[in-house]
């Protein structure tokens, strides 16, 4: 489980430097460059455009590395990470100063993460589901992500129109994980030849840029305290019950129910108040003309 773990730490860091680094490319696109065939051309050139392409392809490799030797109720929640980390690098990366109330709610974050995986202790399971178990569960997911769909496009542009779209790109991202772990125990067992035969592979490769088309859509949606609580607290609450029901992974109950509410607690109130702060809003959206530097300066992030 350590190792299942660290690729998890791994992971969320790759995939946050992967984030702020194509953020840092797009910005040095020209006006004149920054549609069509211009874009990809400029992006073509651009070393920071590589790098993060590199950290989305290695947080993928971490994340299918963890979900292999690890609990999927224990590992997906970690991604959760990717908040505050991308923070901390976008931070450096962008000359944005943290705010203490931005620091307090990493803090936080990180503290409730720790309690509530280590009171709940998720463990054991099953490593692969029986075929006739994704019928319901796929069935379930798909049927309410795509009523979360139809509630947001009805909606206006504003909070909750982004916090439905966030909320089905959850579902869509813990779907693929739970059909990731299935794909790497099929990988483990038959080899590359059943791995590229499994649906489970082309499953999880249409559920997770089925994700990620959501995501984009959401985050235009609305403000980023409206898609990214769900996005995050969306993704690990759906993560945590497919590995309890689907993959029969075991938690402690008892008097660790009440360090584990007291962890979801903090950790909840550390992601809503960072979605909150303007230093986050430039970290992962850089040309937000509020909250970018002027003069040269370095920006000193406040609530």
């Amino acid at each position: 489980m350590v190792l299942a773990v660290l690729f998890a730490l791994l992971s969320a860091t790759s995939n946050a430097l992967g984030t702020v680094l194509q953020r840092r490319a797009v910005l040095k696109v020209p006006a004149s460059q920054s549609k069509r065939f211009g874009l990809v051309r400029t992006l073509l050139h651009n070393p920071a455009w590589f790098g993060g392409i590199l950290g989305v392809v290695g947080a993928a490799l971490f994340q299918a590395l963890a979900l292999a030797a690890g609990s999927l109720a224990a590992i997906q929640p970690i991604f959760i990470l990717e908040l505050p980390l991308a923070l901390l690098i976008g931070s450096v990366v962008f000359r944005v100063g943290v705010s203490r109330k931005a620091w307090l709610c990493v803090v936080f974050i990180f503290a409730g993460l720790a309690i509530s995986l280590f009171s709940t202790a998720p463990s054991g399971g099953r490593s692969q589901v029986p075929g006739i178990w994704w019928v319901p569960t796929l069935a379930l997911a798909g049927g309410l992500a795509v009523a979360l769909v139809l509630t947001g496009l009805r909606r206006p542009h504003g909070l909750s129109r982004a916090a439905c779209l966030a909320a089905a790109a959850a579902i869509g991202n813990a779907l693929t994980a739970a059909l990731v772990k299935s794909s790497m125990s099929i990988l483990s067992e038959e080899g590359a030849v059943g791995f590229f035969l499994a649906w489970q592979t082309y499953a999880f490769a249409i559920a997770g840029s089925s994700a990620i088309f959501l995501l984009g859509y959401a985050l235009q949606a609305g403000p980023l305290i409206a898609s990214q609580p769900a996005l995050t607290l969306g993704d690990a609450v759906m993560s945590f019950c497919l590995g309890v029901t689907l993959y029969a992974e075991t938690l402690r109950q008892g008097v660790w129910l009440a360090p584990a509410l007291l962890g979801v607690a903090l950790l909840s109130y550390g992601v809503f108040a960072l979605s909150r702060t303007r230093c986050l809003e430039h970290c992962i959206h850089p040309d937000t003309e509020e909250c970018a530097p002027q003069d040269g300066k370095t920006a000193t992030a406040t609530l």
